[in-house]
């Protein structure tokens, strides 16, 4: 059976930007602030090592309730027991990825402009991610900007829940929310900081004041 999740405060992990603390203990302060999903997403590392840090991921997140989905790297999802995978336009197609990893795993995918946003609305996936919605430092070679306006035209054209993505911090909560996402998915508002429990739990509070 498919775990619940819960996409409000979707914290996507950068290995460069978790150091001095680490993606394990990056992992374990931001939930106990309040992240309700965790994306590993490193880009540089092998599949034994995503499994041996996924292994680590699940460890800390166990008995939390909360999902731990792998960016990419189906074969690592499955063999660290990951609750789903995130596969962006690039990669595997998302009907391929259903097959591999069954109906009980979640799947989410990447679209970066309404005509992908239209195209996904057939495809086996639980969630999309919506963006870039900003520019952002963390992906350089990202798609051009869709801004508020692009998000809301393009969740609008899908039936499934949105998290949007790209170069979004605290201030941009409530845009994120009026738009019609479900979450909002971070990097450096939590990866990095000094406090990520204190980035978290500000993150968090943000979003329960103003859902419905």
């Amino acid at each position: 059976m498919r775990p619940a999740f819960d996409l409000s405060l979707y914290l996507v992990l950068d290995p460069d930007l978790c150091e001095p603390l680490g993606m394990v203990e990056t992992t374990r302060l931001a939930v106990a602030g309040g992240a309700t999903m965790v994306q590993l997403r490193d880009k540089k590392a092998s599949t034994a090592t995503m499994i041996e840090t996924g292994r680590a991921l699940k460890q800390v997140l166990s008995g939390s309730g909360v999902p731990l989905i792998i960016n990419d790297d189906v074969e690592a999802a499955i063999a660290c027991g990951a609750d789903g995978v995130h596969v962006g336009q690039g990669d595997m197609a998302a009907a391929a990825v259903r097959q591999r990893i069954g109906p009980d795993m979640i799947l989410g995918l990447s679209v970066t402009s309404l005509a992908e946003a239209e195209a996904a609305t057939s495809a086996p996936v639980d969630y999309l991610g919506i963006g870039p919605v900003l520019a952002t430092g963390t992906k350089p070679d990202h798609a051009p900007v869709m801004g508020f306006d692009g998000l809301a035209t393009a969740i609008r054209a899908v039936p499934v829940p949105v998290v949007a993505i790209g170069g979004l911090k605290y201030s941009h909560i409530e845009a994120v929310f009026q738009c019609g996402a479900q979450g909002i998915a971070v990097v450096s508002a939590i990866c990095g900081t000094p406090d990520p429990e204190k980035a978290a739990r500000d993150l968090s509070q943000m979003i329960r004041s103003i859902q419905p």
